[in-house]
This record gives structure tokens, C-alpha cells and sequence, in this order.
């Protein structure tokens, strides 16, 4: 599904109008942005938390000429999925 799509089934959901949906769906997202970039952690009951991962520098290699080079320290967000939403996907045994 992409942001157009759920747009779209926010909108019928909640027999709301379409820009109105919209503006629904970037606030929810902006808010959600914001928080990773104050490295604050987000997590939705049933769903998932995301979290900024950080990563420290090391020594990689060009794949296409095999050439050492520095990848430098980063921060990348990190979706863990929720226990309710796993067993949905991958019913226990």
C-alpha cells in the first residue's frame, strides 16, 4: 500500500473528504518524522515501535571494484514488529 492508497481507504473509513484524509495522513507522518529526528521512540500498540538505530563507522568495500573504503558512523530508523501483528502474519504453531 503507498500513501495514495491509504489516503483512499482513510478517507472511505472514515467517510471523511479526500484532502481532509490527506491532511490526516502527512500530519500523522510529519509528527512521526519529527520524533525520530528528536530520537524519540514510537510505538503503536499492536503494530510496531520504530527506534534510531545507530551504527558505528567501519571499513566496507566497493562491490563493484573491491576497493577498501570508510563508511562513516550513521543513525537509522528501525521498525520492530509488534507481538499482535506477527502472530496475525505467522499464526504460533
Amino acid at each position: 500500500m503507498n500513501r495514495s492508497e491509504l489516503i483512499l481507504k482513510y478517507s472511505e473509513f472514515a467517510n471523511v473528504p479526500k484532502k481532509k484524509a490527506e491532511l490526516i495522513v502527512d500530519t500523522v507522518f510529519e509528527q512521526m518524522k519529527a520524533a525520530l529526528e528528536n530520537n524519540d521512540r514510537i510505538e503503536l500498540r499492536g503494530f510496531g515501535s520504530f527506534v534510531n538505530k545507530k551504527y558505528g563507522s567501519y571499513t566496507g568495500r566497493n562491490p563493484r571494484t573491491g576497493e577498501a573504503i570508510v563508511v562513516t558512523k550513521k543513525k537509522l530508523p528501525f521498525f520492530k514488529v509488534g507481538k499482535e501483528l506477527k502472530e496475525k502474519l505467522e499464526p504460533v504453531k
